[in-house]
């Protein structure tokens, strides 16, 4: 999936979720998403190249990163807690070093709608489950099919 559309459909998505709003506090390159003042998702330019960083559990962060080359640890975030996704380019975005291998993981799987439309869910109910329980627009155990695991 190239970089536009990883931007596009997460844009399109986490827009639909309640009590999300949008602001640039970094400056107008920046969209930060959050849910009751709590970011969840920011939508940037790395190197040229439209990214978005998202939250994510540690251990699936880990996995994704060594299964995705889309995926990395969270770019100017805690690596622990956030990745940065970049759709695949063309051969020649090579010299970006991002979606190519730069960090020496990515085992050539690629990031396809599906499992972006699980990683914004995921980084929103994430977010949403920190919130104290009268402030939660959502249940997150099981907003958007969830199954309560």
């Amino acid at each position: 999936m190239d970089p536009d559309t990883v931007l596009t459909l997460a844009h399109d998505q986490a827009i639909q979720y309640p009590s999300v709003e949008i602001e640039q506090p970094f400056g107008p390159e920046y969209n930060v998403f959050k849910v009751r003042g709590k970011m969840f998702m920011m939508h940037f330019d790395l190197r040229g190249v439209p990214s978005i960083n998202l939250k994510i559990d540690p251990l699936d962060g880990e996995v994704l990163c060594d299964a995705y080359e889309e995926i990395t640890p969270g770019y100017h975030m805690n690596k622990k807690h956030w990745v940065t996704v970049a759709g695949a380019g063309t051969d020649d975005d090579e010299s970006v070093g991002i979606g190519t291998g730069d960090r020496g993981g990515g085992s050539g799987n690629l990031l396809d709608s599906e499992l972006l439309h699980d990683l914004v869910l995921e980084s929103y109910c994430l977010v949403v489950a920190k919130l104290p329980k009268k402030d939660r627009p959502v249940d997150p155990k099981i907003f958007g099919g969830r199954d309560g695991g």
